[in-house]
């Protein structure tokens, strides 16, 4: 809130070079603001009394945007990679979906590797259960198990993440 939308009766007044001059009636804080030609910002509206700074809002929301946006561009957003195998794969083919797994977990995404079992597939877990394991060995150089095989409707699903080196 800035200028008149403060409705607090006292506030703590900062200047805006950072000094504090202490705790005054709104009216008061207002008129110093003007004869400043700056704004009244409410910077810490939960405190008591509230906190009060003078300065340029509109150079005061510019600045808050160029932080939001640096802080933006610093984080690196992580995306889930889906391998999907199914429950007779062959060697080489298993070979081949490791092989892009590992690609994945390099450029640092995550990958889902879910098995479905179609019909009386589902009658061999086991045979799935191995599947997986036999998947996660091939790429643990690169990456770790962050989630342990799992039942998920009809499709046995692990998620793998990159390794910290």
């Amino acid at each position: 809130m800035i200028n008149e939308e403060i409705r607090d009766k006292e506030v703590r007044v900062i200047d805006n070079d950072g000094t504090q001059l202490g705790i005054m009636a709104i009216e008061e804080a207002l008129q110093l603001s003007i004869d400043r030609k700056l704004d009244l910002v409410n910077i810490a509206p939960m405190a008591k009394p509230p906190v009060c700074k003078i300065l340029d809002y509109g150079k005061y929301r510019y600045e808050l945007q160029k932080k939001e946006k640096e802080a933006r561009k610093k984080q690196k957003t992580i995306q889930i990679k889906e391998v999907r195998l199914s429950t007779f794969i062959e060697d080489h083919d298993m070979m081949v979906k490791a092989n892009h797994a590992a690609k994945f977990l390099k450029e640092g995404d995550k990958v889902k590797v879910s098995l479905r079992f179609k019909g009386r597939e589902r009658d061999h877990v086991s045979v799935g259960q191995q599947v997986m394991s036999k998947f996660s060995e091939a790429i643990e150089d690169v990456g770790s198990v962050e989630k342990r095989p799992t039942f998920e409707g009809r499709s046995l699903t692990m998620i793998l993440a990159p390794k910290n080196d």
